[in-house]
């Protein structure tokens, strides 16, 4: 049991660092992950959607739709294919950390 802790936490905080990574890289400040709601506006930020986006992740169904979509606008913001995308969305705990400490650089919301 104890050693199945240690192993969500290491994933815990490795997610963690991915997402201050990634707000960093896009010029926004880190710590803004931590903040819950807080850290959302800033990721739509970065995607180049409007903090009401907030809102439809609030209602069901729609709200799978929109992360989604979302999880694709950050995939391109960093350059990345579709194929990235799908990445992300099945596996983010292996998706995230390559999009922060790979080579990837930020190039603008949506990659514009």
């Amino acid at each position: 049991m104890i050693g199945l802790f240690i192993i969500y936490f290491a994933v815990f905080i490795l997610l963690i660092a991915s997402q201050w990574a990634i707000y960093s890289k896009a010029g926004k400040p880190g710590w803004a992950c931590l903040v819950p709601f807080y850290n959302r506006i800033v990721l739509l930020e970065i995607v180049g959607k409007p903090w009401w986006w907030l809102l439809l992740m609030f209602v069901p169904l729609l709200n799978i739709i929109i992360i989604i979509w979302v999880f694709n606008l950050l995939a391109k913001s960093f350059g990345k294919s579709e194929g990235f995308t799908i990445g992300l969305i099945l596996l983010s705990p292996i998706f995230l950390p390559i999009l922060a400490f790979g080579d990837s650089e930020y190039q603008g919301p949506a990659g514009s």
